[in-house]
């Protein structure tokens, strides 16, 4: 995380303050040192939203490419087409987009982990990534409960229905939770996104826009009509200030990742044994809304 007071990587990487507050006015970094940038919280917000949604856009342009490789080669399997999906989609259009922002701000290696505030998790950090995740179940099970009970339609996710469709390719989903998924959209949306709103404002706005940038981003891989994908995008909201407020918490970019990494992999577990063990038709309305 970053010292919201100068714009410049945390010295010790160390725990930030929760919820404290950030002069507004403050302008980020040395004017002329790396990772200097202009303090304007409109500015922060434009950034923020411009980083959120090209994320996405350049995961939808390498699924173009996919396709085209695909009707090159005569067709690929359903497992490499997953695996070259994971590698452009995740690690090239989330990981690799953060990466170069803050190369192109100016920060080397060393810079870009203080940054982020990447380390090992201590055993209570790892004990934070158990409890959060019940939170965020228990949270999403009274949301989508009271969805229900209202008869409000929601959308369905297209990974999801994609693997139950294939359940051989759930095991490569599960890991792909832990290694990519997690990991590549927890840099983006927490480590770039919200870090850098964090530099101009306080904690509380910062988790709230980056938490909605993330799950509004989530319609591109809903399917079904306007009113469902907005309601599902309002229940996705729920893990994803889950995430931010662990991150702001920590400062340690590893825990929310491991955090939206286990939250995912057990949705898809759950999802494999209902789908081969159980009638699909009987899977919780919760399996819909995977914040993949």
């Amino acid at each position: 995380m970053t010292d919201p007071s100068s714009g410049g990587p945390t010295p010790d990487g160390g725990v930030s303050e929760e919820f404290d507050d950030v002069d507004p006015d403050a302008v980020s970094g040395d004017a002329d040192g790396p990772g200097s940038t202009d303090g304007s919280p409109g500015v922060a917000v434009a950034v923020a939203l411009v980083l959120g949604v090209l994320g996405p856009v350049i995961a939808l342009v390498s699924g173009v490419a996919i396709f085209a490789i695909d009707a090159a080669v005569g067709g690929l399997s359903l497992a490499a087409s997953v695996v070259l999906t994971l590698i452009f989609g995740q690690y090239v259009a989330f990981g690799g987009l953060a990466m170069g922002y803050l190369a192109w701000r100016g920060f080397d290696r060393e810079g870009i982990v203080s940054y982020l505030g990447v380390r090992v998790p201590s055993l209570k950090e790892v004990g934070i990534v158990l409890g959060s995740w019940v939170l965020i179940l228990i949270s999403v099970l009274v949301v989508s409960t009271i969805v229900r009970l209202l008869g409000t339609e929601t959308a369905a996710n297209s990974s999801a229905e994609l693997a139950m469709g294939n359940p051989s390719i759930i095991p490569l989903f599960i890991a792909a939770s832990f290694l990519v998924i997690g990991p590549c959209e927890e840099i983006l949306y927490r480590g770039v996104v919200q870090g850098r709103l964090r530099e101009s404002l306080s904690a509380v706005p910062s988790i709230l826009l980056s938490a909605a940038i993330f799950a509004a981003i989530h319609v591109i891989a809903l399917t079904g009509g306007v009113s469902a994908q907005l309601t599902t995008v309002s229940i996705l909201f729920v893990p994803s200030l889950v995430f931010g407020a662990v991150y702001e918490y920590t400062g340690n970019l590893v825990v929310p990742a491991l955090l939206h990494g286990l939250h995912n992999a057990v949705l898809f577990t759950v999802l494999y044994v209902t789908v081969t063990q159980v009638d699909p038709s009987e899977l919780p309305a919760i399996l819909g809304f995977l914040p993949v």
